[in-house]
């Protein structure tokens, strides 16, 4: 996977820092357990360097270098037993052929010790894993796990360090991953000659989503002088020039100890890793001198200028303007924590909330619809940069832009920030440190990964209170402390690029002529026995690709290691001023959770397009005696944020049901309660929503926001549409998050006048924000619960005048209890649409992209029916076995699969595919595949392993009893659930497969996201958008 430094990096830098969900006790055992080793300790040839408590985070910190390679480790010890191990290699690339990228998929078909093709993927399938992958950064390759369970744990430490250290490389597996040239149908000798491979495919996807191309563009300009001057991804037109040998040759030299850091976290023993590591790979190798450093970029003496061009975007606000523009300027090496540190709370301070200089300098003026794709501090280079800047601008403001850019600084470092905001920033710092996730041992190593690369010290970066002290200090010593800073880096720093991208319509024509030139070439030096080979050569892989594979010399758990029952979570149910509420208590390290659901059953049918709007800015448009700006300082400064998203919830037991409604979310620190729930009475009792300028800003940034997460969440919107006539839920799914949505926000954003939008906000608002038909849900400490109630209890006091009896739109209401042992209490109350007709669609949406999204949903039975668990496997199964070799082995595709939903819907997709009516059939041959039986029990185990890792993945404390009080769905229908998924059988898979996925047998709906058709232009039967 490649990832996109500056953006996916961006949320993690300095200030992700989420805890985690197991029961805290006092006394850390882990933790303590670690404080036990002592610098100069040699334990299984590495050497104990320094050993840190760092109790904001509840672990222990200990650093190693190994004796004989010079290999350097980190083991963070804490209480969490979602266990995570992290090798990253140095991979600094001098040219643009993806050759770090390409490695990335190679080295993981396949090892010494691990033969078989593919162990990566089919380890998914042998292991309870939470998480595994593998990222190419711009100057760094990274292979991640996390596991929780200690014999998997080994399991997958043994195939991931054959992986990196002796892959096979064979070239056949080059061919699949990286490029390779074949004919257009394999089978064909005549049939003309194409690219083709996993990451050519993938680039050429990841280059149709112009914020990517951009971000491409202006690291590349930036640091001109070295490896990030090239794409390490992979240029598409590039990555032909790669070859076998040029492969093998750059992971002789990177892929070694010497060139390695090695991190692992949570409560599993740190001798055991550092032995399995030694015996199994470093033991065998001699130190080297890798040379992989980048040198810093040196300074240009005067400011650059530049220009790129891109395609146009269909789904743009407004057509007619298309420009991005931003100024980014290149700061200190990252390897200095506190600098660093400093430069992203400036950053913040700068750009971040509707109070930040820039915002109101550019954003609130409407000259373009949002920041540009790349905005703020990264720290995912050596030398760290800020970039600001607009996209969805007119060629026109590009002149006035870079006045105001400059004017602002200069205004910044004429008036500074006022305290309040930086009071505000620290205290997210201060929620980010004790909200506990799931994955943390993740987010410390994506947070370290960096710096660490460039050998700056990890453990200062864990040791965030110290930053926090030294801020203040500073702050205190010299009040223009952060004005000096801006002054140094942004006003008298020359090196300093200005970059603008503009729309070409013949953008993609072009980028077709240069691949199509580029193929030509290629083909004009074949000769005849050239191409002879080609299409034998083809022939080989189809036939590896298609061949049953032996896995047996991989390691596997069995179904027996899976744990037979779930944990209890007990929830007590009871009211604060007649509104249900569910109490469960969690170890949330001081914070309070807060949940509200309310129903959309007495909204008028013509308003429920404008749901998702009224989410996005009831939050966002002041309330009470307090305008925007006040409301986000305030948010800011006592909450870990409040949001309201739209819910649509299928029912459990019937297909034609659901719950509709909208979610209000936030948290706080126990101190705060009172604050937050005065937030909340003021959005309840009068919000403001006549403010015409500020609802331009946020509809275009949301309008913004959906048209560039097409290119990334494609197959999303593709099984969405598909899935539209099948289920009355997923009728108003595709209204709430599908295309339509897409569309109805750029017709807002394109009217001239907004007035209307206006008088129907507080339409919405009198349905939605009604106690009436309202439940809340609260995760707390034990000790905090009695106070919470009572805090909870004087909101629905404050807020009652807004509760109003009204009658539902529709009749046909079904009421369900809350507690499933009292029906006389409080109730759900569902939609039930029981004389719903599905009927079959098969849609196509033209895009700007090189590559396809394709769908098919088919209706089959909701969550407690006993063919649910079956189905479930079945797609698991479907997908490892036959689907991943029909689409993205042998299509090329980035990825595809099958998944079921509980909605109650059987859904096929395919990710970035270069094809299109043909995976469609691809997926009609899994069905076939399935109803054949030719799959063995070891098959179905290894599907009910992947299924279970799913089932049983962490759970945050925040987030406990969450099933049971949005869905209804209790821990014994879970237990139940959990049992008939042990329970399936080879027969229960071959009749669910006949019975549901049949052609003659079911009802499914086609949907298709993708580049121009000619096959669906002829075809009547499809509809075209």
């Amino acid at each position: 996977m490649f990832r996109q430094t500056k953006a996916a990096l961006q949320k993690l830098r300095y200030l992700s820092f989420n805890g985690q969900r197991h029961t805290w006790r006092l006394k850390s055992t882990s933790a303590e357990r670690a404080l036990q080793y002592q610098p100069g300790h040699k334990i299984h040839g590495f050497t104990v360097k320094e050993v840190v408590a760092v109790p904001d985070l509840f672990l222990t910190a200990v650093k190693l270098t190994h004796d004989k390679t010079g290999a350097q480790y980190l083991h963070a010890a804490r209480d969490d037993s979602n266990n995570l191990f992290s090798v990253q290699f140095r991979t600094t690339p001098m040219d643009s052929t993806g050759v770090p990228h390409i490695l990335e998929h190679t080295v993981l078909c396949g090892s010494e010790k691990y033969p078989c093709r593919d162990p990566f993927f089919k380890m998914l399938n042998r292991s309870l894993s939470t998480f595994m992958n593998a990222f190419t950064a711009s100057d760094y390759t990274m292979y991640p796990f996390s596991t929780q369970n200690g014999k998997d744990f080994q399991n997958l430490l043994s195939v991931y360090l054959d992986a990196v250290f002796f892959p096979c490389l064979r070239e056949q597996d080059f061919w699949q991953e990286g490029w390779r040239l074949e004919n257009e149908n394999p089978t064909d000798p005549n049939s003309p000659l194409v690219f083709k491979g996993v990451v050519f495919n993938e680039m050429k996807g990841a280059f149709s989503d112009n914020e990517r191309l951009y971000a491409q563009h202006l690291q590349n300009k930036l640091y001109p002088d070295h490896t990030y001057s090239v794409v390490s991804g992979g240029e598409p037109l590039a990555i032909p020039d790669l070859t076998w040998e040029q492969l093998k040759q750059f992971h002789a030299t990177h892929y070694h100890p010497s060139n390695a850091r090695f991190f692992t976290y949570g409560d599993l023993p740190l001798e055991q890793h550092l032995k399995q590591i030694e015996e199994e790979a470093l033991s065998k190798f001699e130190r080297i001198n890798p040379n992989t450093e980048v040198p810093s970029q040196s300074h240009w003496s005067s400011p650059r200028e530049d220009h790129v061009t891109c395609s146009p975007d269909a789904l743009a606000p407004d057509p007619a303007r298309q420009n991005t523009l931003c100024v980014s300027y290149l700061l200190g090496d990252i390897t200095d924590t506190f600098e660093g540190f400093t430069l992203s709370l400036l950053s913040s301070l700068m750009i971040s909330g509707p109070n930040s200089p820039f915002y109101k300098a550019l954003i609130e003026p409407k000259i373009g619809t949002d920041f540009s794709s790349v905005v703020g501090y990264d720290g995912s280079t050596k030398e760290a940069s800020f970039s600001i800047g607009l996209q969805g601008m007119a060629e026109e403001d590009i002149e006035r832009v870079k006045q105001i850019i400059s004017q602002t600084i200069d205004d910044i470092i004429e008036n500074g920030f006022e305290e309040e905001r930086i009071e505000a920033l620290l205290h997210k710092i201060e929620i980010q440190m004790k909200h506990q996730s799931t994955n943390f041992g993740l987010s410390l190593a994506s947070y370290i990964a960096s710096s660490w690369n460039h050998d700056g010290d990890p453990v200062q970066l864990l040791q965030i209170s110290d930053s926090v002290a030294k801020f203040r200090q500073s702050l205190a010593e010299n009040p223009r402390f952060l004005q000096d800073k801006v002054k140094h880096y942004f006003k008298e720093n020359t090196h300093r690029l200005t970059l603008s991208m503009s729309p070409d319509e013949a953008y993609l024509e072009k980028q077709a002529k240069a691949e199509e030139e580029k193929l030509q070439k290629k083909i004009q030096a074949l000769s005849d026995s050239d191409r002879k080979e080609i299409y034998e050569k083809g022939l080989e892989l189809l036939t590896a690709q298609s061949k049953t594979q032996d896995a047996s010399c991989l390691p596997a758990l069995k179904v027996s290691d899976i744990e037979p029952t779930i944990p209890i979570t007990p929830v007590h149910i009871s009211a604060a001023g007649g509104v249900p509420v569910q109490y469960c208590e969690q170890p949330t390290n001081g914070l309070v959770y807060f949940r509200a659901m309310c129903s959309l059953n007495t909204l008028p049918e013509d308003l429920r397009l404008y749901v998702p709007l009224f989410c996005s800015v009831i939050t966002r448009m002041g309330c009470g005696g307090l305008d925007y700006r006040q409301q986000a300082q305030q948010m800011e400064l006592r909450t870990g944020g409040m949001s309201v998203s739209t819910q649509v919830i299928p029912d459990s037991t019937q297909l034609d049901m659901y719950e509709q409604g909208i979610l209000l979310f936030s948290s706080c620190l126990e101190r705060n309660l009172p604050h937050m729930f005065q937030l909340w009475s003021d959005i309840f009792n009068s919000p403001h929503f006549d403010d015409e300028e500020r609802l331009r800003v946020l509809v275009m940034m949301s309008a913004q926001e959906l048209a560039n997460g097409i290119s990334y969440s494609g197959h999303m919107y593709a099984m969405t549409r598909a899935g539209r006539h099948l289920t009355p839920a997923g009728d108003l799914q595709e209204t709430f998050n599908g295309m339509e949505q897409v569309k109805f926000m750029k017709r807002i954003a394109e009217m001239p006048d907004l007035s209307q939008v206006i008088r129907t906000l507080p339409r919405i608002k009198k349905h939605l924000l009604n106690p009436d038909n309202m439940r809340c849900a609260v995760n707390t400490t034990p000790q905090k619960l009695s106070d919470t109630a009572a805090q909870l209890e004087s909101f629905i006091r404050d807020v009652a005048e807004n509760r109003k009896e009204r009658k539902p739109v529709r009749s046909d209401i079904t009421e369900r209890p809350l507690d499933p042992l009292n029906d006389s209490g409080p109730s759900r109350k569902l939609i039930s649409e029981l004389n719903f007709q599905p009927c079959q669609m098969k849609t196509f949406f033209q895009m700007p992209f090189p590559v396809n999204f394709v769908s098919e949903s088919i209706r089959t039975v909701p969550f407690s029916h006993e063919d649910y668990a079956s189905l479930c496997i079945l797609a698991r199964m479907m997908t490892a076995k036959f689907l991943h070799g029909e689409i993205r082995e042998k299509g090329g595709a980035y990825g595809g699969g099958a998944r079921m939903g509980g909605g109650g819907l059987f859904s096929f997709y395919s990710y970035r595919d270069p094809n299109s009516v043909q995976t469609l059939s691809a997926f009609r041959k899994g069905v076939d595949w399935a109803k054949s039986g030719q799959f063995t029990q070891q098959d179905i185990d290894e599907a009910k392993l992947s299924i279970f890792s799913a089932v049983d993945s962490p759970v945050a404390p925040a987030d406990k009893g969450m099933g049971r009080f949005l869905s209804g769905v209790t821990d014994e229908m879970k237990q139940g659930h959990r049992e008939r998924l042990f329970a399936v059988t080879h027969k229960n898979l071959v009749d669910v497969a006949e019975r549901y996925l049949s052609v003659g047998q079911r009802t499914c709906g086609v949907a298709i996201l993708g580049p121009e058709n000619e096959t669906i232009k002829k075809d009547p039967s499809w509809i075209v958008k």
